[in-house]
This record gives C-alpha cells, structure tokens and sequence, in this order.
C-alpha cells in the first residue's frame, strides 16, 4: 500500500525528513503552474511485491553453474541501481554465513584468554614469591609421583571445563554430550580429590611447593593450548571468502526490452520454474531414505559436518568412471565445483576434532556400498593437500577399492603386500600429481583382510606414518557388510561415516554407530553426500544477465 507523506507546489525546492535526513525534492516546468503534487511512501511489504513482480532467474547453459537474472521497470537507472545493491547484499551475506561458526568461537576465545592469562600471572607470581621465601624445597620421588599425576588431572579437568563452557552455548544441561562431559568431569575431581588427600599428609612447606608449582605448570598448559587454537583460527578466519562470484555487475541498457521479447522470456521463466518443480517434487516423492541433516543430528545426537550437493560434473561422468583406468580427482579438475566448496568448509570442524583427538588419522566409514566414501576421502585428502598439508591417504578396501584409479598408479604392491611382508614401505608409498599427497593403494585382494588388518603390523605401521604426515585418511569398506571398518577405528583420531541423500537408511546409520560404540569407539559425526544440487549464486539484470559462480579457492 502507498501513504501520503507530503503535498508541495511545483516550481520550489521542498525538503522532506527520509531516514538518513533531509531530501531536497522539487519538480520544475517551463510554464509556471499554481499546482501541487504528492509524495508517497510506500510499505515494505508492496515494495518486495513490487519488486518480486518484475525479476526472473535462469540458468545460463547447462550445468554451467551461472544464472542470470533480468528485472524489468521504467527507469534504468533505478532498477540498475536495485540489482547492483543486491549483488553486493547477497555476496555479503554468503561470506559471513561461511564465517559465522569461527567468528562465534573467536568470541569466545577472546573472552577466555585475558581471564586465563590473569590466572596465569596470579599462580606465578606466588610460586616466585614461595620460592624467594624458602629458597630450595626437598620434594621426595612419591611427592613428584604424585604432581606429576596432579597435573595430568588438572590439565585435563581444564580441557574439559572449557569444552563444557564452549557446549553450554549449543545444548542444554539434559543434551546427552553435557550429561556425558558432567560425567567426565565428576569422574576426575574423584580422583582429584584422592590425591589432595594425600597432599595433605605432606610437610606443609612440601605442599605448598607442590600446590603453587602444580597451578603455575596446568595454566600454562591450558593457556598455550588456548593461544594456539586462537592463533590458528584467526588464520583459518582470515582466509575464509565466499563461495560466489559476481561475473558481471549491472549496467545500464541502451535500449527497452521489447514488450514481445519480455513476454516470451516471462513465459519461458514460469513453464520452465513450473516443470522443474513439478519434476523435483515428483523425484522427491518417489526417492525414499534421508532427505535431511536435521533428520540425523535430532535421532543419532551427532553433528552433520557438511552436506555435499551433487556435483553437476561428476554427475555427467559417473556412469563411465569406474569402468576406466583412470577417474579425474574434481577438487584438481574442478576445484570451483559446488560439492567441492562444501567439502572446504569441513577443514575448520575437522581441525577442531583433531584437536580433542589421540592422533591425526581420519576414518572415513559408511554403512553400504555406494555412498561415495572413496569420493570423499579422494577429494577431502586433496584439498587438505593443497593447503600446504602433508597429507597420506590409505586405500583400505582390500576387497573393492578403486583408488588407485584416481592418482593413476598400481594397485600392487600396496597394503595387503606391506602386511604381509612381501613389500617394504619404500616400495607402496606412492607420489601422486598432487604437491604433498601421497597414496597407499589396496593392493592384491587378500583372503583374509580382517586378519591382516587385527595384526600388530598395521597398528606399527600407522604409528610410525602419523609422525610424517599432517593428517592420514583412511578410506575403509562398508562397515555393516564387514568388520573392517571396526578393526580400523581401534587406530583413529577422528570417525567420519558417509551417508548418501535418499538412499541411506535411518536404521542403517543406527546400526552403524552401534557396531563402533559396542567395540567403545566414537563416532564424530557424519557427511550427508550426493543431495540435490543446490544453486551456487544468484544474478539480476535489466534485458541482459548478471551472474555468480562458484569462486575457486586458492
């Protein structure tokens, strides 16, 4: 609806209060006219009508990516100006979405870290001060028993309180992570308390040593790990850009659209916006498993890293891939392809796992065959690589894996020979094209994979890799059809299972998860794969098209 905000005569200057001051307003004619005209408002709601109204959205080629947008009005300027405005709002909006999770948690870091250095000056300053006071204190080898295992248990009840802190903010206090962290916690100052029993039957000056040293050595520990996390974030931060480029911005047109051409591109946008929904609502219908990441995290209480869309690329070659010598590795051929983007923003929660973890080597899992495990972890390894990580990933499916195929080398001597003791290390560590990736392949199919991969020398193996290498993938066989899987999660940091958009199963993810916790392994999460592409970006114009595309990430 319009309003009435002003009448004013013609011929003179008027002034007229707007929300960011005064506007100067005045309508001049050749010949003089006693006449007044009206100023009208008009209301948020009739303006997005209006504007809804006279736009339209199409995809410029097929599966390019690139949509243009035309929207239609009598004043050129105006209307390149209304584009241009939410090209600009649009890519704003999509860089601090990608970066709304770190900037919360360097919120929180930031609020931490001078309270946590105060407490640090605190206990130094009265360990200096005790030390000047009694200059040299005999500690026994029980009383440095006991401090050693003193602050191991108070850097720990640290860790722990600053994670209950971090999860207060996401769940409440009946959420199973808080119940299980609250049970952590009461388990340590358990043993916490056992000791400081002991303490007490120490010489006082002995105790007190032991006390204030004990303090001085837990912030410490606590504060540099702090530090660190805060370091690297804001470096992860800093590089964060959005995953959508303005090809072209707004221009003025030099000519009107034809009132012919308008109506046919009118009808072109409507049938073919008709069709397209009517065709996904009726695949949708038809499709049956999970549609939703909300569907897992509410029934499975585990976070969904990343949901990956269907790569409009690899969706044109999937038929032919597997039966040649070689597959193509997106993230190198394609690094601006929508599910590889998806797959970047998985680094930041990955980091964050690691760092809670036993050692740096990732699982990647899934319940069936077909969910795109061996995508993942290909094109995970890939990108980890590219940002200057070393990086080892290790084929092992030693009954179906493929691979090799990737990085085009032999798929023996590879890990079934290391194990067996027909090959050396030397011999299976394979360089690929990718700068600091290197690749372990399957190698001959075994009879007995689950009995190789129970033996010691596997355990040995990944912990004399973990020390070489920034991060080690592990792409593992369908848990559910054999044990694997579960023999490999005794030796990992991290547990990633894949689930595939509308072909996973909810009780198929139950199972799974079940098999890992009854052999008292977690599982961190999961990664929603192949799910209906989603549009990288959007584009206006006026008779012609502006558009976004993916923007390739250095």
């Amino acid at each position: 609806t319009e309003e009435v905000i002003l009448t004013v005569p013609l011929n003179q200057a008027n002034h007229v209060a707007g929300p960011h001051g005064l506007w100067k307003v005045a309508i001049f004619t050749k010949d003089q006219f006693d006449a007044t005209y009206n100023i009208k408002s008009q209301s948020i709601p009739a303006a997005v009508n209006a504007l809804s109204a006279n736009y339209s959205v199409a995809e410029r080629g097929k599966l390019t990516g690139v949509l243009g947008l035309n929207y239609q009005g009598q004043d050129k300027e105006q209307i390149t100006k209304v584009l241009n405005a939410i090209l600009a709002t649009y890519s704003a909006q999509n860089i601090e979405r990608r970066s709304a999770e770190s900037a919360q948690t360097l919120k929180f870091l930031d609020e931490q870290l001078p309270d946590l250095k105060k407490q640090l000056d605190d206990a130094e300053r009265q360990f200096n001060k005790f030390r000047q006071q009694y200059n040299t204190v005999d500690v026994t080898k029980e009383s440095e028993l006991y401090l050693t295992q003193s602050i191991t248990l108070e850097t720990k009840k640290a860790e722990l309180e600053q994670k209950q802190a971090e999860m207060a903010a996401k769940y409440t206090a009946e959420h199973p992570a808080m119940r299980e962290i609250n049970g952590q916690l009461a388990a340590i100052n358990k043993q916490i308390g056992e000791l400081n029993s002991t303490l007490k039957q120490l010489p006082d000056v002995q105790r007190q040593y032991l006390q204030l040293y004990r303090e001085v050595e837990v912030k410490t520990q606590l504060y540099t790990a702090l530090l660190n996390s805060y370091q690297q974030l804001r470096i992860a931060k800093a590089g964060e850009i959005g995953n959508v480029r303005i090809v072209d911005t707004a221009v003025e047109p030099v000519e009107p659209i034809k009132p012919k051409k308008l109506l046919v591109l009118i009808l072109s946008v409507f049938v073919g916006g008709f069709i397209g929904a009517l065709i996904a609502l009726l695949r949708n219908m038809l499709r049956t498993g999970i549609k939703d990441s909300g569907q897992i995290e509410n029934e499975m209480d585990l976070p969904v890293y990343a949901t990956i869309p269907r790569s409009p690329i690899q969706e044109s070659r999937i038929k032919i891939l597997k039966k040649k010598k070689s597959i193509p590795i997106l993230a190198v051929k394609n690094s601006d392809d929508i599910a590889i983007e998806s797959l970047r923003s998985i680094r930041t929660a990955i980091h964050f796992a690691l760092a809670n973890a036993k050692n740096n080597i990732i699982m990647i899992a899934g319940p069936s065959p077909e969910v795109g495990k061996s995508f993942i972890s290909t094109n995970l390894a890939t990108i980890f690589a590219q940002g200057n990580k070393r990086v080892l990933l290790i084929d092992a499916d030693m009954r179906r894996g493929y691979m090799h195929k990737y990085f085009d080398v032999d798929v023996k001597p590879g890990l079934s020979e290391l194990l067996s003791g027909q090959a050396d290390l030397q011999k299976v560590l394979h360089k690929t094209q990718v700068t600091n990736l290197d690749v372990i392949t399957r190698g001959k199919s075994p009879t007995n994979p689950s009995e190789i991969l129970s033996s010691n020398q596997f355990k040995e193996l990944l912990e004399q890799l973990q020390s070489q290498y920034d991060h080690i993938i592990i792409d593992t066989p369908p848990v559910l059809a054999v044990t694997d899987g579960i023999i490999i999660s005794q030796y990992t940091g991290v547990n990633l299972i894949v689930a595939r958009y509308a072909k996973s199963q909810m009780k198929e993810l139950e199972l799974t998860v079940n098999r890992f916790e009854q052999a008292g392994v977690k599982v961190n999460g999961f990664i929603l794969n192949d799910i209906q592409r989603a549009s990288a970006g959007y584009g206006y114009g006026y008779n012609y098209a502006y558009a976004y595309k993916a923007q390739k990430e250095d």
